[in-house]
């Protein structure tokens, strides 16, 4: 009697679950993607983000993060957007929240998932498994592009032919020796439209990111002050970019996430910058309960916000950012300075900074305060750009 085929048994399992997208290929990666990770790390273009420097030699070779698997089984699910993100007004005043942050967190809807898809291999085809969302070493784009779901484009994100750049990816590494799909090849060609529309110039040539210039990193992972250079090019995105996602073009063949949970809950669609800054700590998390952005805190957060509010050209936020002048966290307060240095007039800033800046004890707001003022300025010590 035959030996059962896995594959078209956990294909069938795994789309029932909610993938839209299973492909296998071998526990392992070519050299160069371990050469690539090492540049990056060499470069310190991971910025702040130290787990990706952590056992940098495992996730760049599952094969040594358990050298027991045989197989990967690798999946992704759409979470495409209704409509084209570069298509939205963005009306003066509004915040913008990345695509993949509109909705419930990711993490909570593929985990339960995958680990229903892992229990139905070992129990019907025996073996071990692990499993990795996003959350531990495998540098699953390469894994992927291995297995044939899509290629890292010159953004360095997976495009699909299927489903564009809109592919949330998980994996199951297993000790199953599983018949292996054809690998992708990239499909770029001479395009460069997500090049060049970054703002931040965040890619120093295709293929590579430096991600310490990166909206999304900025907005996300940067845990301290936001640097000048970079403010005004955040423009509204208060949470992430999809720029590069959203402009490439084999986003014309992607359509809208079959899943619920993933789709956008109203409110978080271009939500008013000044009802957002109100946010305390309860009511943020209470707003955010279920998505990803709960994650940067209320701080970040609203560091973010004052960005946006600085750059909506409406004085009529800024009564939301002197508000906030007095906020516990120097983040939010050094944000609040610089926003209002964008919406009021020289002589109503000097009235504000006359009245905080003696009262103020953190070195960054200070500089934020004394910013454009004489470098002799006072006895405060002046931060440098």
């Amino acid at each position: 009697m035959p030996e059962p085929d896995p594959r078209a048994a956990i294909r069938a399992r795994a789309r029932e679950l909610g993938f839209d997208v299973v492909r296998f290929t071998r526990a392992s990666l070519p050299d160069s993607a371990g050469k690539g990770l090492d540049q990056f790390l060499t470069l310190k273009c991971h910025g702040t983000m130290d787990w990706l420097a952590q056992n940098a030699d495992r996730r760049a070779r599952p094969d040594v993060l358990w050298p027991e698997a045989r197989s990967a089984i690798v999946l992704g699910m759409n979470y495409g957007p209704a409509d084209n993100p570069l298509d939205e007004s963005n009306p003066a005043g509004r915040g913008l929240i990345s695509v993949y942050a509109r909705g419930d967190d990711y993490h909570e809807i593929i985990k339960p998932k995958l680990k229903a898809l892992a229990r139905f291999t070992v129990e019907n085809f025996g073996g071990d498994v692990k499993v990795f969302v996003d959350t531990a070493p495998v540098m699953e784009k390469p894994l992927a592009q291995a297995a044939g779901v899509g290629w890292q484009g010159k953004h360095t994100n997976l495009v699909s032919r299927e489903f564009g750049s809109w592919l949330f990816l998980a994996s199951i590494l297993t000790t199953l020796e599983i018949e292996i799909d054809a690998p992708e090849q990239d499909h770029c060609g001479t395009c460069r439209r997500c090049l060049e529309i970054c703002q931040t110039a965040a890619f120093p040539s295709p293929y590579r990111i430096d991600a310490r210039r990166c909206i999304s990193y900025l907005t996300i992972e940067h845990k301290g002050h936001i640097g000048t250079e970079f403010r005004t090019a955040i423009g509204n995105r208060i949470y992430g970019c999809d720029d590069c996602l959203a402009v490439c073009p084999w986003n014309s063949f992607a359509s809208a996430s079959r899943e619920a949970r993933l789709q956008a809950r109203a409110e978080l669609v271009s939500p008013e910058l000044g009802e957002l800054s109100l946010l305390d700590d309860a009511s943020f998390r209470a707003l955010f309960r279920k998505s990803p952005v709960k994650r940067v805190g209320r701080d970040r957060f609203i560091r973010n916000v004052l960005i946006a509010i600085g750059n909506s050209g409406d004085p009529g936020l800024a009564e939301h950012a002197r508000r906030l002048l007095a906020d516990m966290s120097p983040l939010v307060r050094a944000m609040a300075v610089w926003a209002l240095a964008q919406l009021l007039d020289q002589a109503e800033f000097a009235k504000l900074r006359d009245k905080y800046l003696p009262l103020e004890d953190d070195t960054e707001v200070q500089g934020e305060w004394l910013h454009d003022l004489p470098a002799d300025t006072g006895n405060v010590r002046r931060r440098t750009q």
